[in-house]
């Protein structure tokens, strides 16, 4: 079972942006694997915490974890699948001030990593996906096409003519890396940036693909399967790992963001995981009783209306609502019985009224009328 992420960083729920920022700062200086070499626990805990910091220290990621816990944020859609150190350098080296973490602790470790993918890496996309109850109910598999730069289809993203065409830079002899020492009375001390010359990359072209040009990319279109569960609601989102832009010149693909938005409905409204249906009776169905066929998001159902219904009366239909994100249980149906009054008569119609006007029940008595079922059923009509 995963611990609790406030519980991880050692904050309450409460606490803000910096505290949050404060207590990860902390405990990853404690566990950072340079200062516990070969200790798994350490590592573990370190990529625990940086779990945790990813998710709190995001304000839609942190609303979404207070409202539903863990459940909301599984399979990878809410945070990343940390599995490599290096991966968390590359992410969050920015909270240790930047060259500070990357070049004390990790020993260039963020631009080791960038060389190892080469080029650039890629940016993320956006998308938004409209969703009506129905899909939502109980989850979808769409396909959608999105427009995105993809490797170079004469030089497979290499951005070089040949493979003669790239050569070693020569500034950084294909380190990547410019290192300057420095001595002062507390010792040496190295600073290690990116090298301009190469970006980082270690190796410059001389002859550019003539295709696209030295970039390595071009513009496309891919075709995406996507799993939608059941239960997601407007605004929330999905992240899908490598599926964004293709870097330059076979730079790390970015990630596509799937933003889900929901379809208002002609028949139903949605309360959480319930959904709520109006159904209009006539006064003599209210008074009798009768069953009447209502809609569901599957189909249709009879409904049983007991007699002497009041206007405003919930009934409830079980399991006929959505499902729960990432569980099996599932929301109902409400129908909020409403009793249709008409506004045209003929003289038929309202002679037959004016003789039930008269009639002893038609009204309630006084004593009924101070009666706190009587004042209950009122309230609920109108609430």
């Amino acid at each position: 079972m995963k611990r609790d992420y406030y519980e991880i960083l050692g904050v309450g729920r409460e606490a803000n942006d910096d505290e949050i920022k404060k207590a990860y700062r902390k405990l990853a200086m404690q566990f950072h694997p340079d200062k516990n070499p070969g200790n798994k626990q350490a590592e573990d805990k370190f990529k625990e915490a940086t779990e945790a910091y990813e998710v709190l220290g995001n304000k839609d990621k942190r609303a979404k974890y207070n409202q539903f816990g863990h459940d909301g944020l599984r399979g990878g859609r809410d945070f990343h699948q940390y599995t490599d150190i290096n991966d968390i350098f590359s992410n969050f080296g920015d909270i240790f001030g930047g060259s500070i973490f990357e070049d004390v602790f990790s020993g260039g470790r963020s631009s080791r990593s960038r060389r190892r993918t080469g080029g650039e890496p890629g940016s993320d996309l956006k998308i938004k996906i409209s969703l009506t109850l129905e899909e939502i109910a109980d989850g979808i598999e769409k396909k959608v096409k999105i427009k995105n730069y993809k490797n170079c289809s004469v030089c497979s993203g290499s951005g070089a003519k040949s493979n003669s065409s790239r050569v070693q830079c020569s500034t950084c002899h294909g380190s990547g890396e410019i290192r300057q020492v420095s001595r002062s009375m507390f010792g040496q001390f190295i600073n290690v940036t990116t090298c301009n010359y190469c970006n980082g990359e270690g190796t410059i072209i001389k002859e550019p693909c003539m295709h696209c040009k030295g970039d390595g990319r071009e513009h496309g279109e891919t075709t995406i399967k996507i799993n939608i569960p059941a239960g997601i609601a407007e605004g929330q989102y999905m992240t899908l790992q490598g599926q964004g832009n293709v870097g330059k010149r076979g730079g790390e693909q970015g990630d596509l963001i799937v933003i889900f938005h929901e379809e208002p409905h002609d028949l139903f409204v949605r309360n959480e995981y319930d959904i709520i249906y109006t159904a209009l009776i006539s006064f003599p169905q209210a008074t009798l009783g009768d069953e009447i066929e209502v809609p569901t998001l599957k189909g249709k159902a009879r409904l049983t209306i007991e007699p002497g219904t009041m206007p405003g009366k919930l009934l409830r239909m079980r399991e006929k609502g959505i499902k729960h994100l990432n569980s099996n249980r599932r929301g109902d149906q409400i129908i909020k019985v409403q009793v249709w009054i008409p506004n045209k008569f003929n003289s038929k119609e309202k002679d037959i009224l004016k003789e039930l006007n008269k009639l002893e029940h038609i009204l309630p008595s006084e004593e009924e009328k101070k009666s706190k079922s009587f004042i209950d059923k009122l309230k609920n009509a109108f609430l």
